[in-house]
């Protein structure tokens, strides 16, 4: 038996959004259970992400500290942001996002994973990359506002991030999925054998 997740859609019989918001949506689908029963099934409809796990020469990940209002905590996280433009090359977003969050550029990059992030309950799927051979980036700083402009920053040693992951001190969805798919990485076949920076994504297709 492969393990593998495999794409599959079942019957919706009617459909509504309820609720558009700025950058995403709820949707009401009424779908056809297995056993022919209708049920309805409420969730977020959401344009994708792209988060960057970047790894400076000193085996550091680049951290920035942002309040997140729903959770009602200030969170370390990886650069990370919307895929703001349908089909949008996810690599571009990602650049974009470690240029404005922290003003880096990487030579080297790497498709670290995918992951839906909350299949129950939100379609938004977000790819991970792995960001390697940092420098600051060019030109001016960008404009930050609203929860960015209290954003504070840090680089922190791979174990440590480990460490906190796995001791319920770090919460971030993106850090501890990237941070621990690196490590797996490196005990498999090794960082260079990580899919090509413009691999296919069948979540959100994209024209490189």
């Amino acid at each position: 038996m492969t393990i593998k997740d495999s794409p599959e859609e079942w019957e919706i019989r009617a459909t509504e959004t309820p609720f558009v918001g700025n950058k995403t949506s709820v949707r009401t689908d009424e779908v056809v259970m297995p056993d022919g029963a209708v049920v309805r099934r409420d969730y977020q409809v959401h344009p994708g992400s792209v988060g960057v796990l970047a790894l400076d020469e000193e085996d550091r990940v680049l951290l920035i500290r942002q309040y997140r209002h729903p959770v009602r905590q200030k969170l370390w996280e990886i650069p990370a942001g919307l895929l703001d433009v349908p089909g949008e090359n996810p690599l571009h977003a990602a650049q974009r996002e470690l240029y404005e969050e922290a003003h880096v550029k990487a030579e080297d990059w790497r498709v670290l994973t995918d992951v839906y992030t909350t299949p129950g309950g939100c379609d938004e799927a977000v790819r991970i990359f792995l960001a390697r051979n940092l420098s600051e980036a060019d030109g001016e700083r960008f404009a930050v506002e609203d929860e960015e402009s209290d954003l504070e920053y840090a680089r922190v040693p791979v174990d440590e991030l480990v460490r906190g992951v796995l001791a319920g001190e770090l919460h971030n969805n993106c850090l501890a999925v990237g941070v621990l798919s690196l490590v797996g990485a490196r005990a498999g076949d090794g960082l260079d054998a990580l899919r090509p920076a413009e691999a296919p994504w069948p979540a959100r297709p994209f024209a490189c």
